[in-house]
């Protein structure tokens, strides 16, 4: 018996153009709907308030960060929750029909193989710590924050790029 699985191509990418005026009009349609621009740090940040509430309540309660949040008792009601629930949803279902949806392990040789999943963890610890730090994560801070002329979004993106170009180039495989 002769088994062949069948393998499918992915979907192409979209056009970066269409894709960013798409972008663009849903941060538009989110602040005019909502009032709040894109963002999903705040939703670490309501989640470790709502564990607290049942680790620790009472230094969660009196925390000046975390307190303001458990005081309706309900951290994960906020629109935020439902944005990064619906954004993993979407991203899912998107992967799913386009045909990307694989497990495995990539990146540069030196980062790759079984120290990936740690470089991963420890870039994505760093990153989530530096976006509390800046109150806010790509989208918040990036995007949102540059849509409303924010000095802060400004110099947070700039900020990003440069910092990316520069561990690009240490990182860099030679060939």
């Amino acid at each position: 018996m002769d088994m062949q699985v069948e393998q499918r191509k992915p979907a192409p990418y979209m056009n970066p153009l269409l894709a960013g005026i798409l972008l663009g009009i849903v941060l538009l349609a989110t602040f005019v709907i909502t009032g709040h621009g894109l963002g999903a740090t705040g939703f670490t940040t309501r989640l470790t308030a709502w564990m607290g509430m049942y680790v620790a309540p009472v230094a969660t309660n009196a925390n000046d960060y975390l307190g303001g949040m458990v005081e309706d008792g309900k951290p994960l009601s906020a629109w935020i929750t439902w944005q990064v629930i619906g954004l993993a949803f979407g991203a899912l279902i998107s992967a799913y029909l386009a045909h990307r949806i694989q497990f495995k392990l990539d990146g540069a040789k030196f980062l790759g193989g079984s120290k990936r999943p740690w470089t991963a963890l420890i870039g994505g610890i760093l990153a989530g710590f530096g976006a509390r730090v800046a109150a806010g994560c790509t989208s918040g801070l990036g995007l949102s924050g540059a849509a409303v002329l924010s000095l802060a979004g400004f110099t947070f993106l700039g900020t990003f790029f440069a910092v990316g170009l520069l561990v690009s180039r240490f990182l860099k495989e030679e060939k």
